[in-house]
């Protein structure tokens, strides 16, 4: 017997995940980005991380068609930027601090870690789409990551 969405969603409350900014180009060249929990390695030979993305979400198809992603991991003092990339409606790297990375893709400042990866592999699955990168440059900081549990924002003690 499966268990119900809200029985599921309440269990997984209970996982902490680090909080990060997953970002790409679109077509026209425009930053575009979307916060994740949703974010694993995979494999260390070759070098593959994974994230899942909403079939609804915004940046859906353009990560479902495009080249490259990077995944910005953010420190703990940028709850702000996850709640900023976490809505729509506005233009999300208005005075956002960032460099585009060597896949263009966007790399936000003051980030603990940033990934860039080339999409190799897609599935679909439920009601996300799994998308598979390979590693191609990465860049590490001091500091400690931000963290959502219990539904809320947290921070390492």
């Amino acid at each position: 017997m499966a268990v119900s969405k809200t029985e599921f969603r309440a269990a997984l409350g209970h996982f902490a995940s680090g909080v990060n900014v997953v970002t790409t180009k679109t077509d026209a060249g425009k930053p575009a980005g979307i916060t994740v929990t949703a974010f694993s390695s995979l494999s260390l030979e070759p070098p593959l991380v994974l994230v899942c993305i909403d079939k609804r979400a915004r940046l859906h198809d353009q990560l479902a068609l495009g080249h490259f992603f990077a995944v910005n991991m953010l420190a703990e003092n940028q709850e702000e930027i996850s709640r900023r990339f976490a809505s729509s409606g506005h233009d999300q790297f208005a005075g956002l601090g960032y460099t585009h990375g060597v896949s263009g893709c966007p790399l936000v400042n003051d980030t603990i870690a940033s990934i860039e990866c080339k999409i190799v592999e897609r599935f679909a699955s439920g009601d996300h789409t799994i998308i598979v990168g390979e590693v191609e440059s990465t860049s590490i900081r001091e500091g400690k990551p931000l963290m959502y549990f219990r539904g809320g924002y947290n921070r390492l003690a």
